[in-house]
């Protein structure tokens, strides 16, 4: 009853707020994001235009008209000055986004030049990577003659809202979420619309799992391995557009943006935090730019510990005789990792920039489970009952290793450019896992002499590879003209080595169950894509085109057999993905949206090779070589209205229909060592499936002093599959409401208030996409492969800060999770083999408390070298004075 009326409470809620939007709250807040913002760059070049050669020493002065006081008039105040160097460049930063300039140019032998530069700040939705390039502007190459000629005037537009659209991505600030302060990515995650995230801290987006780039690049960390308090924006991209690599199916893409700053001076924050159980965080991050080098990094301390409880019921009716189970599972997972980031962007001129870029992340992890498990073995008129207790304790580490280097040239025609980057990580994990289980015959009695100790030792390599070159070339004021250049190669080698200790300390091999591997896969792919406007719409069209293959050797020797190593590999033909951008301007700070792509998702290695994994008992997988890729069609509409004081509304209707969906089935067969009858998790090219729905997304403010942001999904899913082994699941409509309160209080503090509910929801399509390999779920294996669907959740967060001393350099954040303690995993599941009921609960009522110090001056005479160039030095300093 309480579950319905909080269903009930957050519609009536969802359409109070829609109502009011327009009303404009009287009593909000404009959106201050951009009042205070310095972060305004502006840079070119002077040349003579007859010969188009820089010109050097010309005078460059930046000047605002501002209001005198005394006099009660307006007056020309200079704000920064400097001479061009010998290639006639220029260049001003910390510059006010809010305010309006004129540049004036004067050299000796030379006409004046006196334009207008300024920037518009226009609240709300826009297009962040115009916003983006508008903050950083290049004016061209400004050119001088005897005959004065006025150039035209130059308008930017640069603002950084909690939520922008753009064409093709929505992208969330998370910066000032302090219900993630201390954590890790996943944390983040929970309050960003569109994004569910379940106990394990996977990631769904719109019932499919989505990829996870970092800065705009595929990389290897999990969302666990990524600190919140590095993240500057998450981006979200539904329907990836051609310049985007087309793998991922059904699924989009999470981009998630690190903290940078390119301001003059240095900055750095410092911060600590300690957990309910004890365990501490810390990090910090900095800052300093210095003439053509800015260096940026940040390093990241977390230590863990998670508890679980879960119960599993199952019957199970795939071999004699039929088998009821009950287990009851305690898990402890304490473990600690090491974040760090560093790079330098060198400019070697105002057009030519090398960044840079290194990340070392490494951990360990200690997880230990208890599981207690009854099972009733049902024979005709009687009933058996055994009793075992599983004892599992692992010790793992892991280790990545990520590097870039990137150059960037700007061409004298604003928005041209050329990019180059490498991108190269490199992983490593290992884990030792000692099993031993305890056999009674019911609970209480005398140790059974069936005592079994299971010893599984795994570790694993991955090098990931991707070098990428991108050419953006504006055609006009609207008409844009992009292509690139991609190619991705990846390497895996891991092996799992199962073993058995006898009772008198022999240790046996189990060669028969053990595996080891290698793979590899390469994509190479080009992309071009055309963009214009045509009065109120505007439009993308683009083509991509990707070829790729894979290779793999499956290693089995034991000491009986000569090596029976196999071989295989496969050549994905060339494909063609096309997609479509429309966005058509209403007027009134509203727009349509419409989007097509093509997307294909390749069968990874997991699923292909043919070997069977006994890594886990209750869990066994196995790939299959016949698999073929899936393609999927995406279509998007989508409607947004920016209201005034940055209130808005977003509303989405999608579709996603896939061919040859990849999907997990179970068959079953004889253990080879045992020889009972077990359960194979495997995979199958289904006929087709659809994944639809409908999205509102909305941001009210309803005081100076309350925000709100609001998420409502329902979505729908269905998989028509061939096969009479398999039993096609019924499609089923389900919702998730998100909600996240800020408020501003008096004296200093922000309170923060978020909750989510989840219906009723069918298991994914396929499984979950993916294992954790540190921690996974419990008991979920065979339920990937089963059909089913997940009991109806919800969960509220709430979180304080406190800010202090000067500029509220300080503040004190204290955040309480799942406060009700209601945040469960509850799973039904059955197939012809089983039914299944599992429940998990993970660190309820969960506190955290967190202290950050943030510090620095921009003031770019802190650093700045002796020059002999005296007139330079005296302007260039005489216009820092007069900055605000």
């Amino acid at each position: 009853m309480k579950k319905k009326l909080l269903v009930f409470l957050s519609l009536v809620y969802c359409a109070i707020s829609v109502a009011q939007i327009p009303s404009g709250a009287g009593g909000a807040r404009p959106n201050a994001g951009g009042a205070a913002m310095n972060i305004g760059h502006f840079y070119g070049r002077i040349v003579e235009k007859a010969s188009n050669k820089g010109i050097e020493a010309a005078s460059v002065q930046l000047i605002q008209s501002k209001f005198d006081t005394l006099t009660k008039k307006r007056k020309d105040t200079l704000v920064a000055g400097m001479l061009t160097d010998k290639r006639g460049e220029f260049s001003f930063e910390n510059l006010a986004i809010m305010s309006s300039y004129r540049l004036k140019i004067t050299a000796i032998g030379f006409k004046e030049i006196d334009q207008k530069v300024g920037f518009e700040f226009k609240p709300g939705g826009g297009d962040m990577s115009r916003a983006l390039s508008a903050v950083d502007k290049d004016l061209g190459n400004l050119k001088m003659e005897a005959d004065a000629t006025t150039l035209a005037n130059v308008t930017v537009t640069g603002s950084k809202p909690l939520v922008t659209s753009s064409i093709d991505r929505k992208v969330f600030n998370v910066e000032k979420n302090i219900n993630s302060a201390g954590g890790t990515a996943v944390d983040v995650m929970k309050n960003v619309p569109s994004l569910q995230v379940d106990l394990d801290g996977n990631v769904t987006l719109r019932n499919a799992s989505p990829q996870i780039y970092v800065d705009g690049r595929p990389t290897t960390l999990t969302l666990e391995q990524i600190p919140a308090d590095a993240i500057s924006t998450v981006e979200v991209i539904t329907n990836p557009s051609a310049k985007f690599d087309a793998s991922g199916g059904t699924a989009g893409i999470l981009n998630i943006v690190l903290k940078k700053n390119k301001k003059i001076g240095y900055s750095g924050n410092l911060r600590g935090g300690v957990d309910m159980r004890g365990k501490v965080n810390g990090g910090a991050d900095f800052n300093l730019r210095q003439n053509k080098i800015n260096l940026f990094g940040n390093v990241n301390y977390n230590q863990r510990k998670s508890i679980s409880d879960g119960e599993t019921e199952r019957l199970s009716s795939f071999g004699k005789p039929i088998t009821e189970l009950h287990q009851y599972d305690h898990s402890v997972n304490e473990g600690r990792f090491a974040f760090g980031r560093f790079g330098a962007d060198y400019f070697i001129n105002n057009r030519n920039t090398i960044t840079a870029g290194i990340s070392l992340v490494g951990g360990k992890f200690k997880p230990r489970t208890v599981s207690d498990i009854f099972v009733d073995t049902l024979y005709e008129g009687s009933t058996t009952q055994s009793y075992s207790q599983r004892n599992s304790n692992t010790e793992g580490s892991f280790q990545n290793l990520g590097s870039s280097l990137g150059y960037k040239h700007n061409f004298s025609k604003p928005g041209k450019e050329l990019t180059a980057d490498l991108n190269f990580n490199k992983s490593h994990n290992e884990s030792n896992n000692n099993v031993l289980t305890y056999i009674y015959p019911i609970a209480g009695s005398e140790l059974n002499s069936r005592a079994y100790n299971q010893l599984l030792a795994g570790e694993g390599n991955n090098k990931f590879f991707t070098a990428q070159t991108d050419f953006v070339n504006p055609l006009s004021e609207n008409a844009k003209l992009e292509m690139g250049l991609r190619a991705q190669l990846r390497g895996v080698d891991s092996r799992n080595d199962i073993a058995q200790r006898l009772p008198d300390g022999t240790i046996v091999p189990l060669e028969e169950l053990s595996s080891k591997y290698k793979n590899s896969d390469q994509v190479y792919a080009a992309y071009t894509s055309f963009s214009n406007k045509y009065k109120k719409l505007g439009y993308q069209l683009g083509l991509r085109v990707e070829s790729s293959s894979y290779e793999g050797t499956v290693y089995s020797t034991t000491a009986t057999m000569k090596d029976t190593s196999q071989y295989f590999s496969n050549t994905f033909p060339l494909s063609l993905f096309p997609s479509i951008f429309l966005k058509y301007d209403l007027g009134k700070q509203q727009d349509l949206q419409f989007s097509y792509t093509r997307r294909i998702n390749r069968p990874n290695f997991f699923q292909l090779f043919p070997f069977t994994d006994y890594s886990d008992s209750l869990n066994l997988n196995r790939g299959n070589p016949d698999l073929k890729p899936e393609f999927t069609n995406s279509l998007e509409g989508s409607y947004m209205k920016t209201y005034e004081n940055s209130n808005n509304l977003m509303g989405s209707i999608y579709l996603k229909h896939t061919e040859n969906q990849i999907t997990r089935i179970q068959q079953k067969e004889a253990n080879p060592i045992s020889g009972d009858t077990v359960l194979i998790n495997t995979y199958t090219n289904a006929n087709s499936s659809f994944v639809g729905g409908i999205e509102l997304t909305s941001k009210t403010i309803f005081y100076k002093w309350w925000e709100l942001n609001a998420n409502l999904n329902l979505y729908t899913s269905k998989i028509n599959i061939d096969d009479p082994n398999v039993v096609e699941q019924d499609n089923m409509f389900s919702y998730f409401f998100k909600l996240n309160n800020t408020f501003r209080l008096p004296k200093n503090f922000t309170v923060q208030l978020s909750g989510e509910y989840t219906s009723k929801t069918i298991l994914p399509p396929g499984g979950s996409g993916g294992g954790n390999r540190f921690g996974g779920g419990f008991m979920g294996g065979p339920s990937n492969s089963a059909q089913g669907y997940v009991r109806p959740t919800y969960y509220v967060d709430l979180s304080v800060k406190y800010e202090f001393l000067k500029n509220k350099a300080a503040a004190v954040t204290l955040s309480w999770s799942d406060i009700f303690r209601t945040r469960v995993n509850d799973v039904h599941s059955e197939s012809a083999f089983f039914i299944q009921d599992a429940f998990r609960r993970r660190d309820p009522q969960f506190l955290r408390l967190g202290f950050s110090y943030r510090f620095g001056k921009f003031d770019a005479s802190l650093f700045k070298r002796k020059n002999i160039r005296g007139e330079m030095q005296n302007m260039q300093n005489a216009g820092e004075g007069a900055q605000f």
